[in-house]
């Protein structure tokens, strides 16, 4: 299974005074995708939430290399890179119309019990999901 890029159209709001997506917004864009990567895998993030599990950012790295202007269409790649019982890692690459790759980045994730109020083992918490992403990363080689 391979799950299709998060596609999407640049406004208009998000972009400086240049015509240039404004840096702030390739971050947003990353949650978006990750809820997006998670729905087309089969199980969304909804489903994750009722259970009381939200995926905390631990941290992002990120590098900006090829401008994006209003009305562009971009592909979002989501990659799971590390998964472990209390956290994951995800990678992002941001591609252009033209198939230049315009951003890349990693995000750090703990596993967060709204019950508990502390991180949690997913493995313990949502076996179903952590064997989805586990499965997913063994497809992808």
């Amino acid at each position: 299974m391979q799950a299709e890029p998060y596609e999407r159209v640049t406004q208009y709001h998000e972009t400086d005074q240049m015509g240039i997506i404004n840096h702030i917004n390739y971050i947003k864009w990353l949650e978006e995708a990750r809820v997006d990567f998670l729905e087309k895998i089969g199980y969304g993030y909804e489903k994750s939430v009722e259970h009381g599990i939200d995926f905390a950012v631990l941290g992002i790295s990120c590098k900006y290399r090829k401008m994006t202007r209003f009305r562009e269409k971009v592909k979002i790649y989501v990659t799971p890179k590390e998964l472990k019982p209390m956290r994951a890692v995800l990678s992002y690459r941001i591609v252009g119309e033209d198939g230049s790759v315009r951003f890349t980045a990693e995000s750090e994730h703990c596993y967060y019990s709204s019950r508990k109020q502390r991180p949690v083992a997913l493995n313990r918490e949502l076996p179903q999901l952590y064997d989805l992403l586990r499965s997913y990363m063994e497809e992808q080689g």
